[in-house]
């Protein structure tokens, strides 16, 4: 396994992943210039944040003040706003033949975002064909911080095209239902009996048109990893599988938003070849969108002397 990483938005830029026939590809989407990376889809496999996923209305509240976030998609604010951590770029503070540490600095007010936090995130490659990505924030004042990878993964190569023939299992009983906006409702709602049940093995082109879905465009939707499991424990929350790869991914994140690359339409990839859409799998490992806003979701203020402190991890085998 090779893992490439470039301090603009703490991207991945490559990752190299043998197949049962010890076949290399390159499974993770991407451009071939910088420029490319900030115009075209800005998200490809970079850290999302200061908060990953959606804020209603780009507004919350925070001991007793209401903030007031930029607005950047429909009428919320995504992925820490409009230019979020994904747009910086990172300092690199440690680097080794397997390891790299990047850290940012988000400042009080940026993005609407009360606070100077200190992030850090490193990425280790291990012997046994895993990707940790490790997350570390502090911050000076109380604030909200809730962070992603947003990696688009296709693991038959990038390039392949659509990721029908793609097998995903999701290890969660529950997930948030959104409304018309794609935030949540507030409910949380058993998987059984419906288009969300990922129990067991699924072939991703059975599923990615049902009309519970977004229609002709696909999955994008946050199952919940809470049931059963320890605060920070490292908990299997999903298996991917195509190509004659496996990828499984373990977190101590407390959701996994699951998204089709719904949005993508018609970029050149870093080989030359067209992305579209339904052509990667992303495996958001998350804390639930929205969640300052709902009592019963899982907390994401982060105030003085605490520390933010969550692992992702991706398995190779």
């Amino acid at each position: 396994m090779k893992v490439e990483v470039s301090n603009l938005g703490a991207k991945i830029t490559r990752l190299l992943v043998a197949n049962r026939k010890g076949e290399v590809k390159d499974v993770v989407l991407g451009f071939r210039t910088a420029e490319e990376w900030l115009t075209q889809e800005t998200y490809f496999n970079a850290i999302c944040g200061r908060v990953a996923n959606r804020i209603k209305d780009g507004k919350f509240t925070l001991d007793g003040k209401q903030y007031q976030l930029p607005i950047n998609n429909g009428t919320n604010s995504l992925h820490g706003g409009v230019e979020g951590f994904n747009a910086k770029i990172w300092e690199v503070t440690a680097q080794s033949a397997f390891e790299i540490t990047l850290r940012y600095r988000a400042k009080d007010g940026e993005e609407g975002y009360p606070g100077n936090v200190d992030v850090y995130v490193t990425y280790t490659a291990t012997k046994d064909n895993r990707l940790v990505i490790h997350y570390e924030a502090k911050t000076d004042a109380p604030t909200i911080v809730a962070m992603t990878n947003h990696a688009y993964f296709n693991l038959a190569g990038e390039g392949s095209g659509r990721v029908d023939d793609h097998v995903l299992q999701v290890f969660a009983d529950t997930y948030t239902p959104f409304d018309e906006t794609a935030c949540p409702t507030g409910e949380i709602l058993p998987v059984e009996g419906t288009p969300m049940d990922f129990r067991q093995p699924v072939r991703i082109g059975d599923r990615i048109n049902d009309p519970f879905f977004a229609p002709g465009r696909g999955i994008d939707n946050n199952w919940c990893l809470c049931e059963g499991h320890a605060p920070k424990e490292l908990r299997h929350a999903a298996t991917l599988q195509a190509d004659g790869r496996t990828m499984e991914c373990w977190t101590t994140m407390k959701g996994l938003q699951v998204y089709t690359g719904n949005w993508v339409e018609k970029n050149e990839g870093k080989s030359g070849k067209m992305y579209d859409e339904q052509h990667a799998v992303c495996l958001e490992a998350q804390n639930w969108p929205d969640s300052i806003n709902h009592e019963s979701f899982p907390d994401i203020v982060l105030r003085p002397g605490e520390q933010l402190d969550e692992i992702t991890e991706y398995r190779f085998c």
